[in-house]
C-alpha cells in the first residue's frame, strides 16, 4: 500500500508472468512521458 498511497504508482504481482514470476513485480507503464517520469520520481520518493 506504501507505493499506492506515497508514490501513487500500483504494480501487479509477478504470479502471472509465468513459472519463475514469483520473485517479480509488473509496472504497466501504458502513459504519456510525463505521467511516467512522475511515476519514477514518485518510486525514487519512497525507496
Amino acid at each position: 500500500m506504501l507505493l499506492i498511497e506515497k508514490a501513487r504508482v500500483a504494480l501487479a504481482p509477478g504470479k502471472g508472468l509465468g513459472e519463475h514470476g514469483d520473485d517479480y513485480v509488473r509496472f504497466a507503464l501504458a502513459e504519456n512521458p510525463q505521467h511516467i517520469r512522475q511515476a519514477i520520481r514518485g518510486l525514487k520518493s519512497v525507496m
